[in-house]
């Protein structure tokens, strides 16, 4: 099995608008705002291959039974109930039904292929066509971190250099940290996730290295002496917790912690 690679990370608030502003503040460049049928709205900010999604459900009443809802709108509308932040791990799919049965096989499939299309625009304004299909997985023991994968059917819509541009210096996306109590408990999972074919252990922590940027699993503990801030709450299982930039012509990285707020350092 081919690893697959991070495609992009949900992050979920309350208000949208209040939550781009602050990423323009911090030097990132932030698309427009799209709509889902489903009621959720977001601004996309992109780096090479990778985005993060900014994310709010905006009109809760068009909400429905269907899959997208369910696993999506309802899901990131309970999250904000709780708190703000990086609520869902997406990664990259060349096979959208391909990525079904492998879950299926691991026991962590928690839907079949969804599809959906919207209109996109570019930087000029024009509108463009995009299209994704989903497959969503799921790990009964960490029930406030979603996972899919995304196939993207016309990515030559979708990616845009002018939106990959970003005044900090960030120049592409390197790795997601996961803060669990127990990260060994949480390998078999994200290897079935990502495909990979293993899992590096350093110390309690685990990193799984991928074609595009790494997932790294820690302790509460270790969180705070490498990030220099309070851990989030773990009590109902892991939470996604930050995110590591790339940066420009030095190629140190730069971290962006983003919980309660984002910080950049």
């Amino acid at each position: 099995m081919v690893p697959r690679g991070l495609d992009h990370i949900v992050h979920a608030v309350r208000d949208l608008d209040a939550a781009a502003a602050r990423y323009r503040e911090l030097g990132f460049t932030v698309g427009a705002r799209n709509r889902h049928p489903w009621g959720t709205h977001n601004h996309l900010i992109q780096f090479p291959g990778f985005f993060i999604e900014l994310l709010t459900l905006a009109e809760p009443d068009r909400l429905s039974g269907d899959l997208f809802s369910e696993n999506f709108g309802v899901y990131n509308r309970d999250f904000t109930a709780r708190h703000e932040g990086l609520s869902m791990l997406v990664l990259e799919s060349k096979d959208s039904a391909g990525d079904v049965a492998a879950f299926e096989v691991a026991g962590i499939a928690a839907s079949g292929s969804v599809r959906f299309d919207r209109e996109g625009k570019r930087p000029d304004g024009s509108p463009v066509h995009v299209a994704f299909s989903l497959a969503f997985a799921k790990d009964e023991t960490a029930p406030q971190i979603g996972f899919f994968t995304c196939q993207q059917h016309y990515p030559e819509n979708f990616w845009n250099r002018a939106y990959q541009r970003h005044d900090n210096g960030a120049t592409g996306f390197a790795a997601v940290i996961i803060v669990a109590d127990e990260p060994r408990r949480h390998r078999d999972f994200l290897l079935a996730f990502t495909g990979a074919g293993e899992a590096r252990p350093e110390g309690e922590s685990l990193s799984i290295a991928l074609p595009r940027g790494a997932v790294e699993v820690m302790t509460p503990a270790a969180y705070v002496v490498q990030f220099g801030l309070a851990a989030p709450d773990t009590r109902n299982g892991p939470r996604l917790a930050a995110m590591r930039f790339a940066t420009g012509a030095t190629q140190n990285r730069t971290e962006a912690a983003l919980g309660a707020g984002l910080i950049l350092t």
